[in-house]
């Protein structure tokens, strides 16, 4: 019986050495760019090697007991963001703040001159590139310095929001897990199922007007002020003195603003207030469609590979599956370093593309593109959002 126990011992021993030297072997020849079979082929190592299979699999160390990955391919592998990192002046950022201080300058005086509704489109447009570059203040460009980055964004150009509140909202946002989670990500365009049927019927309607184009430049913009005034209402709100202080600054620079448009561009303070509402409504459209539910919170994250016009209002942000990657990556390096690794941010973020804003926009102008009232929480791994 010893003897018998010795050989069943010593054959054991050798069927675990030869799965070892099969393993070593298939690890050190396996070819980087190569796409294997799921499960790796095995190298032909004799009669012990088959029985082993049958008979010793369970004896076996789990890494020896599971086939081999397949080495994710060269196109998919993630890039190196340091690479692409800025290390001195962001000139291109300065560029444009000066495009917008300077346009915007330039627009009252032409008024001033003219009266023409020409300028006041040109300060829609250029208070909508000042949205977008506060975006760019709030995650640490053009400058290391925060205060003069929060400087640079203070002035209130497109009226409603102050920066130190955007800022704090937005950076709420970028917590990847909870994207598109009403309550919990900021920038939600979504409600709890539960939640949209406790709705009347006419703000149900609204709410899913927002989710057309026509909408979201029309209605949004109301909606976003209700819930950015709201909180003044409620006592509670006032007892943070960094909330006074934030509102307290905020209110003082628009009303000197205001005076001195009316001063000296001849606006009057209703129309310059007027004038935010399309102003609003052209930056919103960036984020139309720029988030949707899913099981990963990285297919959560949309590419709109748009115009170079477009590219510019939004500062790079149709790249948003990018800028969530590395949010402190300026706008100007985004392009190159999608190029660069399309493929790779292509599958991260499960192919949620689209060709344009301009395509979208019409597709989607008077057809909403989802209902906003779904769940977004705990949704099963098969879970397809329609497109």
């Amino acid at each position: 019986m010893q003897g018998h126990d010795f050989t069943i011992g010593a054959f054991e021993q050798s069927v675990r050495c030869a799965r070892i030297a099969r393993h070593t072997i298939q690890t050190c020849f396996q070819t980087p760019n190569a796409h294997p079979p799921s499960r790796t082929p095995l190298i032909p190592l004799g009669p012990a090697t088959t029985l082993s299979n049958a008979l010793f699999t369970a004896h076996l160390p789990a890494a020896l007991n599971t086939p081999v990955p397949p080495p994710v391919p060269a196109h998919f592998a993630p890039p190196d963001f340091d690479r692409h990192a800025d290390t001195g002046v962001e000139w291109p950022t300065w560029l444009v703040c000066l495009a917008i201080y300077g346009g915007w300058l330039g627009a009252l005086y032409w008024y001033r001159q003219d009266a023409t509704a020409w300028a006041l489109v040109l300060i829609v447009v250029l208070a909508a590139w000042y949205m977008s570059l506060q975006h760019e203040l709030v995650h640490g460009h053009p400058t290391q310095y925060a205060w003069l980055n929060r400087a640079l964004g203070l002035l209130p150009i497109a009226v409603w929001y102050p920066f130190d509140i955007y800022r704090s909202s937005h950076l709420a946002h970028h917590r990847d897990e909870v994207l598109t989670y009403p309550g919990q990500d900021p920038e939600s365009n979504y409600l709890d199922p539960e939640d949209f049927a406790d709705r009347s019927a006419p703000m149900r309607l609204l709410l899913a007007a927002q989710r057309t184009a026509l909408g979201r430049f029309c209605i949004t913009p109301t909606f976003a002020i209700f819930h950015l005034l709201r909180p003044l209402t409620q006592a509670d709100y006032w007892q943070s003195p960094r909330l006074r202080w934030t509102w307290f600054q905020h209110t003082l620079l628009l009303v000197l603003m205001l005076w001195a448009i009316d001063r000296y561009a001849g606006i009057n303070p209703v129309l310059y207030l007027a004038l935010s509402y399309p102003c609003l409504g052209l930056a919103f459209m960036r984020s139309f469609y720029e988030h949707r539910p899913a099981a990963d919170p990285q297919h959560r994250i949309v590419i709109n590979e748009a115009g170079w016009l477009w590219r510019l209002l939004y500062l790079n942000n149709n790249y948003h599956a990018v800028h969530h990657a590395q949010a402190k990556l300026a706008w100007y390096r985004i392009p190159a370093l999608y190029r660069a690794h399309r493929d790779y941010f292509l599958h991260r973020n499960g192919g949620y593309l689209f060709s344009g804003y301009l395509a979208l926009f019409t597709r989607h102008a008077l057809r909403p593109l989802d209902t906003p009232g779904q769940q977004t929480r705990d949704l099963p791994p098969e879970y397809r959002h329609p497109q």
